[in-house]
């Protein structure tokens, strides 16, 4: 197993910035998205934020309620955000928001977007309780060719790390993280018939204390690398890299002072593919993070992965 060390980035956040980030998406060589899906314990907004890796430099946008998600759109300067109960359109030059579906979980209590993923004009996404313990966050397809909302599940808890990939007969799969069940699961998935398979248990983590977060495949998707979130105090935090034929672990990555990790992403940079991590301050007693004072940060690490077999993760053909 290898292990690499992540660097804390220095790239100006301020509290509200450090409390909750997550979503880290690739846009360009040395450059990338994330969202702080809410700017403190009491918060009710969020914020999209593009940063500069080279630079150290990070531009915040706030955004009409809490963000789980946002990807940017192809040929456009806007970015589809899943916010609250709603999917929409945010365009950061401007301010402006333009709601695509909204009443997401409408016939539930208490709970919000959280994290997604992108399939040409298709969005696969997930919502979570906000008290973090009732089966009722729906799993869901927004399937582009008809502008349909499909729920798929309606019994999750905290729907977090998820990608797409092809099997090896060619029938795309999704691998699906309800973080409470501390399972990473996969799925046969039809988008056209929006229809969801029976699950199978990729890599079981339930005798672990950490719980699997966010997650992003490997080039050429033979692994999956998630991010732990360990809800206490600790020397260092991990984003670990698992190998989806087989379950065993490959890698980690560690983060120094920042125990919970949320999210990860594969970025391209100056000719290397480097791995940047997202932490939260979220939870954490004044004690716990006099402890841990780099969570909330971001952090970034070297990866053994060739520019070669990268590619920038896909934009929303919507």
């Amino acid at each position: 197993m290898d292990s690499w060390t992540a660097s804390p980035l220095d790239i100006g956040q301020d509290d509200a910035r450090r409390f909750l980030p997550e979503g880290p998406y690739a846009l360009a060589s040395g450059q990338l998205s994330w969202v702080a899906i809410q700017h403190g314990d009491d918060a009710t907004i969020g914020s999209l934020n593009l940063c500069d890796l080279v630079r150290r430099e990070n531009q915040s946008f706030d955004l009409p309620g809490r963000p789980g998600f946002a990807f940017p759109r192809a040929d456009r300067s806007d970015f589809v955000v899943g916010c609250e109960r709603s999917l929409g359109f945010f365009d950061p030059a401007t301010g402006q928001w333009d709601v695509l579906v909204d009443g997401i979980d409408s016939d539930v209590d208490n709970t919000i977007i959280n994290d997604g993923l992108v399939v040409d004009d298709n969005l696969i996404f997930g919502t979570k309780d906000l008290e973090f313990a009732n089966r009722k966050a729906g799993l869901y397809l927004y399937r582009g060719r008809d502008g349909q909302l499909v729920r798929l599940r309606d019994d999750q808890v905290c729907s977090n790390g998820k990608a797409v990939y092809a099997g090896q007969d060619g029938s795309l799969r999704l691998i699906d993280i309800d973080s409470p069940t501390r399972q990473i699961v996969g799925y046969p998935i039809d988008i056209d018939t929006a229809i969801l398979g029976d699950p199978e248990v990729l890599v079981d983590l339930n005798d672990d204390p950490a719980v699997p977060d966010g997650a992003v495949l490997t080039p050429g998707a033979s692994g999956i690398i998630v991010s732990m979130y360990l809800p206490k105090a600790a020397e260092y935090g991990e984003t670990r890299w698992y190998d989806l034929e087989s379950g065993a672990l490959r890698g980690v990555w560690r983060t120094p002072q920042a125990p919970q990790n949320t999210c990860p992403a594969l970025v391209p940079m100056e000719g290397d593919v480097m791995l940047v991590i997202t932490t939260a301050v979220e939870n954490m007693s004044p004690e716990d993070f006099a402890a841990c004072p780099n969570s909330g940060l971001l952090f970034v690490a070297p990866t053994p992965f060739k520019a070669s077999d990268y590619r920038l993760p896909p934009r929303f053909q919507g």
